[in-house]
């Protein structure tokens, strides 16, 4: 049996009447949602601790209203089709790059260097938010830029916590196009360095996709899975150890701020629907 909750608890006690009844009623939406498929009148009363009264009234009035469906006669309940208008229009509503650059103009203020959010779409990587310092030289891209997966920062971050066995669809035939004289173009090469990117938790770019530049990234994790990758780039002067660090330190904060989001989560979930991202493993997997 399911613990009882109650779902007063987060209410002021200065709550009217009809505000009761809202909460009440939201309530029920979200046990339905947590729990997923039906529930009956039973394990709502042992759910809530409401009086079953109260729940007939409360589920009739969404009922009415298409937030619930009956399933059937015992009575269960399901979600109605109000409840997709109200999520599509949440989704549709979620800009990615703008909510989740708050966060990545903070570390691009701190470090001086331009802020990259990121994810993994076939052979490529996506840039769905991008943050520059307030300098003249600095590195330049734009959200919805495209690069290659296997010699960037935030590529190879990604591709570290994806299957090796599922690798092969993220990368070009061999050998790779050469960027750079550093770049890695071989498979085996390749996964040598993302072995050592899962294993230190974060990946570097050392002039392979670009000379003169460097760039360091770090996992966004959600429940441990990594669903996108967070990175900062700039001249390679300026990433010597000590400022590496700070960073990374730096990234990670943002990582971690920008998981605990929960709009940033759901419009990154949202935009996994239409990606060639691959199984993403979690941190244990690795």
């Amino acid at each position: 049996m399911a613990p009882t909750t109650d779902v007063d608890s987060d209410r002021p006690v200065s709550a009217n009447y009809h505000a009761n009844a809202l909460a009440r009623g939201l309530a029920l939406l979200e046990r339905l949602a947590e729990r997923g498929g039906t529930l009956t009148l039973n394990d709502f009363n042992e759910d809530t601790g409401l009086p079953k009264s109260t729940l007939v009234r409360l589920l009739a009035v969404l009922e009415e209203m298409g937030y619930v469906v009956r399933a059937d006669e015992r009575p269960a309940y399901r979600l109605g089709h109000k409840t997709l208008t109200l999520s599509t229009g949440y989704l549709s509503g979620l800009d990615l790059s703008q909510i989740a650059g708050g966060h990545l103009a903070g570390v691009a203020a701190d470090t001086g260097q331009t802020a990259n959010l990121g994810v993994l779409d076939g052979r490529e990587v996506l840039h769905v938010c991008v943050r520059e310092p307030d300098r003249p030289i600095r590195f330049h891209t734009m959200p919805g830029t495209r690069d290659a997966a296997y010699c960037t920062g935030l590529g190879k971050m990604l591709l570290a916590r994806v299957d090796p066995a599922g690798l092969a669809p993220h990368l070009p035939p061999e050998p790779f196009p050469a960027r750079t004289e550093r770049t890695l173009v071989t498979a085996d090469t390749l996964a040598r360095d993302l072995r050592a990117t899962a294993e230190r938790g974060y990946a570097l770019d050392d002039n392979e996709g670009s000379v003169g530049l460097r760039c360091v990234a770090t996992p966004l994790e959600v429940d441990g899975v990594c669903v996108a990758a967070v990175s900062v780039s700039g001249p390679s002067a300026e990433f010597d150890d000590q400022r590496q660090a700070r960073y990374l330190d730096r990234l990670r904060a943002a990582g971690a701020a920008l998981a605990a989001d929960a709009d940033v989560v759901a419009a990154l979930q949202y935009l996994h629907s239409f990606l060639r991202s691959g199984a993403p493993r979690t941190q244990e997997d690795g």
